[in-house]
């Protein structure tokens, strides 16, 4: 009998499954089609646009800098394609194109690859694009748009306040909100082109978990936390706890962002103290941050600390006793 003595280093993880990065990856890509759907409802052909050169961009940025750093190719997982869907959901239908170019670059060239590749990134790479975007053009990146206002000659559509912000002045001053719940339901307000519809969002991610791509914890814990602390901050008004649900960008970050492998911790425990620390950040920052929304600075936050919710939440392996300090050995 002969053994292979050869040892095989690779990434995290390392469970044993049948299901591959490319199978996994295609059912996220599947999981976004209904929110890529109602961004060209809402907001029009430059939505596509959009998109559509996020990807392209994604995809010819890993495929060069792989080749320059001579790593093998790995465009066929199409972690790079989620990267560039992401990217671009994160972004108001007006951003010019060529920002949306530097967006992919930074999030796929310097987040991921830098760091070795799918799998070693710290922080998610569509929000590390969308950040350095935020921080760089933060006139560009809040231009909102009324959802349905385009035409053929008016691609982008007429400009709008944005939504949070909105909401948070108008509650403040015991006013009245100018969008209904259904319209937040449905997608029909301003915001990121990927961000609005959260029927959308919700069907996709009932998918992954129905093909246990993702589990429901996060999602859940997150939005949870954010539901609890805007109804002590409203009051015990569900109205208010309704709008906060469903604006900004919460469903997409708590579904499709924060559930990410790579940046989100594997242990049970780990998940909740990450999505809960998540869902606390988001409420501070919309509460009583310069910035109506907070859903990418948290997640990104908590990435950068996964490494010590993890180590903190690891379970013992099975059969280890547990030491005795000096003081009981004597």
């Amino acid at each position: 009998m002969t053994y292979d003595k050869n040892l095989v280093v690779s990434a995290s993880p390392h469970d044993r499954t049948v299901k591959s990065v490319r199978s996994i990856m295609l059912d996220v890509i599947i999981a976004l089609i209904p929110a890529l759907i109602a961004s060209v409802v809402f907001f029009g052909p430059r939505a596509l646009i959009i998109e559509a050169v996020a990807v392209g961009s994604c995809v010819l940025a890993e495929y060069i800098s792989r080749k320059i750093m001579k790593r093998s190719s790995t465009i066929g997982d199409l972690s790079a394609v989620i990267t560039g869907l992401l990217l671009a959901f994160n972004l108001p239908v007006t951003i010019p194109i060529w920002m949306v170019v530097i967006g992919s670059i930074v999030a796929i060239v310097v987040v991921k690859q830098m760091f070795g590749g799918i799998g070693q990134n710290f922080v998610n790479p569509a929000i590390g694009g969308r950040i350095v975007l935020l921080a760089s053009f933060p006139t560009a990146m809040s231009a909102w748009t009324k959802p349905m206002s385009w035409s053929m000659s008016n691609l982008s559509g007429v400009t709008s306040a944005s939504p949070l912000a909105s909401i948070h002045e108008m509650t403040a001053d015991g006013g009245s909100v100018d969008v209904s719940l259904l319209d937040m339901l449905i997608g029909n307000r301003a915001g990121c082109i990927g961000e609005t519809c959260a029927i959308a969002l919700l069907i996709g991610g009932i998918y992954l978990v129905a093909r246990k791509v993702i589990k429901p914890t996060i999602p859940l814990c997150y939005i949870g936390t954010v539901a609890v602390i805007m109804l002590i901050a409203g009051k015990g008004s569900l109205s208010f706890v309704a709008y906060e649900l469903l604006g900004g960008g919460l469903m997409l970050g708590a579904i499709f962002m924060a559930t990410d492998y790579t940046t989100s911790p594997i242990t049970f425990k780990g998940k909740i103290i990450f999505a809960v620390g998540c869902g606390i950040l988001t409420s501070l920052i919309r509460l009583f941050g310069n910035l109506p929304e907070g859903v990418s600075y948290s997640i990104i936050i908590m990435n950068i600390l996964v490494p010590l919710i993890e180590n903190i939440t690891l379970p013992k392996p099975f059969g280890t006793k547990k030491e005795k300090k000096e003081a009981d050995k004597v």
